[in-house]
Order: C-alpha cells, then structure tokens, then sequence
C-alpha cells in the first residue's frame, strides 16, 4: 500500500496491479475504504472506484459480506449518475450476492441495468460475467439477443446506414453485443444463427482489415497535439481531410483506429505525436510536407523514436490526447462514435 498521506489516481492503478499479491491484501482494502473515509484521494471521483477495487480485493478472499459492504458503499458514491460507471458498480454487487447464495437479490439487482446493453460497450462484459457467476448464461443470451435486436431496429430506422453494418467500426456498439453474445452461445452450445453468422463476418473483417493496416504506413497512428492541428490546417487546408476538420475529429479518428487495431489482436499499439517545425524539417528544401509519401516517412520515423505515446491507458488515467482529463472522460467516449 502507498504511503503517501493522499492517494492518488496513479496509485490506486498501482493497488489494482499488486493488491492480489500482496502480504495482506484485505489490509490494503481495509486501508482504501479509510482513505475515501478520512478525504485521503487526491481526486474525490475517485472515491467509487477505491471502493469498487477494495470489494474486489474481499471477493477474491471470499469475504464476502466486507466485499458487500464496500460495494454497497460504492454504489452509493455512484447514486446520483446514471452511467456505465454505476452499472458496474452495481453488477459487481450481483456477483457478490451470487457468490453469497442470495440470488434473487442478484437478479433485482441486474434486471433493471439491461437498458445498458444498447448505451454502452463495457456493459455487456459487466453484466455478462455476474450472469455468468451466477449460472445464468442463458439469460445473457437471451439479454443479448434482445439487445442485438434493438440496436439493429435502431439502425434499420436510421436513413443514413446500410441495414447491415459492412464493417466493425460501421456497426459500432453492435458489435460489441453480436461478439459477445457469439461467444455465451457458443459456451451454452447453442446452433449459429443469423446474429451468429454476422458475427464472423465482421470479425474475419476485422482481422483483414488489421492484416492490412499492419502493411500500411505508421501515418494512421501521426497524432498532432491541439496547437501543432491547429497550425497544421492553417497551414494545410486540405490534410484536414487525412487527419479530421477539427482537434476533436482527429482525436476521435484515432481512438477508433487504436480500437480497430486491438480488435485485430495487434499489442504494443503507440500513438506518434508530430509537429508542424518536426514535418517541416524532415522534408527539407526538396521535400513537400503535405505530400502523403513524406508524412508516412516521417511517421515512420517517430516510430523508430522513443517519444511515443503508449495506448490504452487505464480509465482513470490522463488521457493520451494530453487534455488533462480522464481517459474515460475524454477520448474512451470517441471511439463509440
């Protein structure tokens, strides 16, 4: 456990690393219900997700009634919002009360957090492991399917998409739910359907897409800071289309990209954070800066540097963009879009 007099985010990322290990890890949950107690996190929204890592902690020991007490303490950090934050706090009390025998209660407790499903892709990973807990993967298959359903009537009424996404970036959130739901009937030895057959296909999508963009030059992954954007697109207008018209265009492009590329399997992803003067010398006097054959060289020569940007961060830390916000708060959000 740190000892430092405040705890902050870093540490507490630092806690859910080596908690597990540790000599005396119900201490080290005891320790972090204190510090929200006595006002020892440097950030006060980070009270639920200390609480939410000390019931962890106790489940893994089994617990169970300490895991209860801080995740209930947790949820009522949350009471007031209306996210997937709370709905992971509140899934983490499900797999709690299962593991408790009380599955009734559990099952209260997931039911009204089905709506989730179609708002956010973390959703179906939460609720689907405290279904899971709980012996209870029919009923994830049977929130999924349902889930799938909206999310493709919700599309079917939209004007300005296909009826079947072409790609998985195209489907967005729909993917998410066609992927695990794939997966529980798969577990449960259910016969591929329609949803099923979808599935694959955009998966092998993605896994050609990513084979491809592991050919293609680093330049995807060029991220410009807000002030080198913006000096960029004055000073070349029609990069705008490569990079995006604006600072939050450019940023959401490549948080889906990142996206993209994990979903193929790739590791090790970075961002490479150019600037207008560092293009500008590269080309030198016989070069154009604009041109797409020297930005993907210079790209490649960021990569080859050590000042990359390592991607994803944990939630709770400052977002790659380097706004000074939460990752979750900041480009997470973007890649839904």
């Amino acid at each position: 456990m740190p000892t430092h007099t405040a705890l902050t985010s870093a540490d507490l990322r630092e806690i859910r690393q080596s908690a597990l290990g540790a000599a005396d890890p119900l201490g080290i949950a005891a320790e972090l219900a204190d510090a929200v107690d006595a006002g020892r996190l440097t950030d006060e929204n980070d009270a639920g997700f200390a609480l939410m890592l000390a019931a962890e902690i106790a489940e893994s020991r089994t617990k169970l009634d300490a895991a209860l007490r801080y995740v209930e303490r947790a949820v009522n950090t949350y009471a007031t919002r209306d996210d997937s934050e709370v709905g992971a706090a509140r899934a983490l009390r499900a797999r709690i009360l299962f593991r408790s025998g009380r599955e009734d209660e559990a099952m209260a407790e997931l039911e009204p957090l089905r709506p989730l499903l179609t708002r956010y892709p973390d959703a179906a990973a939460y609720l689907g492991a405290a279904l899971a807990v709980g012996g209870r993967n029919q009923v994830a298959e049977e929130w999924l399917t349902e889930a799938v359903r909206v999310a493709l009537a919700e599309r079917a009424a939209s004007t300005e998409q296909s009826a079947e996404p072409v790609s998985a970036e195209d489907a967005g959130l729909l993917f998410f739910l066609l992927q695990q739901r794939h997966r529980i009937r798969h577990a449960i030895g259910r016969p591929h359907d329609a949803h099923d057959n979808l599935a694959e296909r955009l998966e092998s999508k993605l896994a050609r897409a990513g084979a491809s963009a592991a050919a293609e030059s680093a330049d995807d992954l060029l991220f410009w800071p807000h002030a080198e954007f913006d000096s960029m697109v004055v000073q070349w207008p029609a990069l705008s289309q490569s990079y995006g018209g604006t600072w939050d265009q450019h940023r959401a492009r490549l948080e889906r990209e990142l996206v993209r590329l994990a979903g193929t399997g790739r590791t090790g992803l970075t961002l490479l954070p150019g600037s207008v003067a560092g293009l500008i010398g590269y080309a030198g006097r016989d070069g154009e800066p604009a041109d797409p054959k020297t930005r993907a060289s210079y790209a490649r020569q960021l990569a080859a540097g050590s000042r990359q940007i390592n991607w994803p961060p944990e939630r709770n830390e400052p977002c790659w963009c380097g706004s000074g916000s939460k990752y979750k708060k900041c480009c997470l959000p973007r890649s839904r879009g």
